[in-house]
């Protein structure tokens, strides 16, 4: 389809959204890899000198992507948190709504889940501009865990940190503070759910569980639950988060 028949509402999309729209598809049919600023500018319908008149090179447009992946994935774990939160719903039922959410984005969006949670892409180097997107989704999670210890929620412990803090100063910040004993170590924990999670959805995204798992959607659930036990959070799948 040619990108610039698909226009909005009022009748034409900006140039650069209609870049943007090339390069994703360039992404399914491509990957990363693969993308260069003459194959966005053919699938658009463009010249390249209208292409590099937005993004002078191939990494401007790359940045431009995953900026926009991180901060759609984040926006749709930031709207189920807040519908879970007016829902009054635990700090467990909080986090499968989430990683709900995200699920179904990473479903919706393979290329633009790919692009920020695969590989990385040869001679490309995130810019600092794609941290605070990139920030969402650990600041959802770091919310949520916070509430529950707030809360009471979590559940202590068995085994403590052997050793001084492992963190950097921003994910203290990020988290708000490290909280007393014994949950003084919930921020190395929470980083541990995090990448549990991110890791089940890379699996179940790149159909790593499908000759395995009879009902994914399930598994997922239940994988969520148990990841959630490394911070001493209940996940209770029987409760409704709508």
């Amino acid at each position: 389809m040619d990108v610039l028949a698909a226009s909005s509402t009022d009748g034409a999309m900006s140039l650069p959204t209609v870049i943007k729209h090339a390069a994703r598809q360039q992404l399914m049919e491509t990957g990363a890899v693969g993308l260069s600023l003459d194959s966005v500018a053919h699938a658009g319908g463009l010249a390249v000198t209208e292409v590099e008149a937005v993004f002078p090179h191939r990494d401007d447009l790359l940045t431009a992507l995953v900026i926009d992946a991180y901060n759609a994935s984040g926006a749709a774990m930031e709207q189920a948190d807040q519908s879970a939160v007016d829902a009054h719903a635990s700090a467990g039922a909080r986090l499968l709504a989430v990683m709900r959410a995200l699920r179904e984005w990473s479903f919706a969006h393979p290329a633009e889940f790919t692009l920020i949670y695969g590989s990385p892409v040869p001679g490309y180097h995130a810019p600092q501009d794609t941290v605070p997107p990139a920030s969402r989704t650990p600041a959802v999670l770091a919310g949520i865990v916070r509430a529950a210890l707030v809360a009471g929620e979590l559940v202590a412990p068995r085994r403590t940190l052997p050793g001084p803090p492992l963190l950097l100063p921003s994910a203290v910040e990020l988290f708000g503070g490290v909280p007393e004993a014994p949950y003084s170590d919930v921020i190395e924990r929470g980083i541990v759910l995090w990448s549990s999670l991110i890791g089940l959805l890379v699996f179940q995204v790149f159909s790593r569980t499908h000759d395995s798992v009879k009902d994914e959607a399930s598994f997922f659930d239940y994988a969520v639950a148990v990841a959630a036990e490394s911070v001493g959070l209940v996940v209770p799948l029987n409760e409704s988060t709508s």
